[in-house]
């Protein structure tokens, strides 16, 4: 171990200063390895690309199975515009795979390939483990292994917008009709104006009546 480890030490000092034994350069315009091999520089922010669709940490690994929300607080959390001109928007509650999220991203890519500097939006973030077990398996035995990851999406939800130059109602609303197909409920084709953007929280209806005693 010892004669690896001095045996290493060497080389890396000859390819350090550039010189054989025999006193010529092994590399004409040899480098310190400090600089010819250093780690690349990464960016204190990172992006995360659409295909692999995961926390990058959770506190445990499996989940109970869930429902999706129903808001009956009058909450309206994600159902209005905020970064593009158009959007998607379900009209019925669903459980979203990470695989259909990653899906509807790679055909709204193809369909809109023409409009250059294209931005896309996901609303929804797959965070939520999912386990299943096979088929004909007794109970018991602990549950099931993890298969994917998925997001619970409430009622008029908004879960893709876009924006381009140049991008056209038509060509933006053909492209949200086929998105909407991979995903098995009625979806809903939302245009950026006044009443699709966010209003002030001063202009928002009271979520909560006031009760009255009953007489």
């Amino acid at each position: 171990m010892w004669a690896r480890r001095f045996a290493g030490s060497i080389l890396n000092s000859r390819l350090a200063t550039g010189i054989s034994q025999l006193g010529r350069p092994l590399i004409p315009s040899a480098k310190p390895i400090s600089s010819a091999f250093a780690m690349p520089k990464f960016s204190a922010q990172q992006t995360r690309g659409l295909q692999n669709l995961q926390p990058r940490r959770r506190k445990y690994k499996k989940a109970q199975k869930g429902r999706v929300p129903v808001r009956t607080g009058g909450s309206t959390k994600g159902n209005y515009m905020a970064f593009g001109d158009y959007g998607l928007r379900v009209k019925l509650g669903l459980r979203l795979s990470a695989k259909t999220i990653s899906a509807i991203h790679v055909m709204l890519k193809r369909k809109l390939k023409a409009i250059k500097g294209l931005r896309i939006w996901l609303r929804v973030f797959p965070d939520i483990p999912v386990s299943t077990k096979g088929t004909e398996i007794r109970m018991g035995k602990g549950k099931g292994a993890f298969d994917y990851w998925a997001c619970r999406v409430p009622k008029d939800k908004i879960i893709f917008e876009v924006r381009g130059p140049g991008l056209n109602t038509e060509l933006a609303k053909d492209a949200m009709r086929q998105a909407g197909f991979k995903l098995g409920v009625p979806t809903e084709f939302v245009i950026a104006n006044d009443e699709t953007r966010q209003p002030k929280k001063e202009d928002l209806p009271p979520t909560n009546i006031p009760f009255l005693q009953a007489k």
